[in-house]
């Protein structure tokens, strides 16, 4: 049973070899993997790797001006509140003012 097994491994490893598979690995948070399967769900899809497949071969299908807007990372954008806004002023005019001081001593 142990050979057949090995024998088994060994064909699949051969084939995947003449084909030029290679094991892409993807580490990813938990909101990554729940939105790769909301896109499953939403697609009937089993399998992640037929989804990864798909999405790559389509974005890829888009061309380089095509796929860029669904590549580019998101930026995101920080707003100061105005209450820190006005504590960062206070502070800023209070080492002027003492900066100014110790220049007429």
């Amino acid at each position: 049973m142990a050979a057949a097994q090995k024998e088994r491994s060994a064909k699949t490893a051969a084939r995947r070899k003449t084909r030029g598979e290679e094991e892409l690995r993807l580490h990813t948070m938990a909101g990554t993997r729940q939105a790769l399967a909301d896109l499953m769900a939403w697609n009937r899809i089993e399998e992640q790797g037929e989804a990864m497949t798909l999405m790559i071969h389509h974005l890829h299908g888009l061309g380089p001006a095509g796929s860029a807007q669904f590549l580019t990372p998101p930026r995101h954008e920080y707003v100061i509140p105005e209450n820190v806004s006005a504590k960062l002023l206070l502070a800023y005019n209070r080492e002027a003012l003492r900066l100014g001081s110790d220049e007429t001593d």
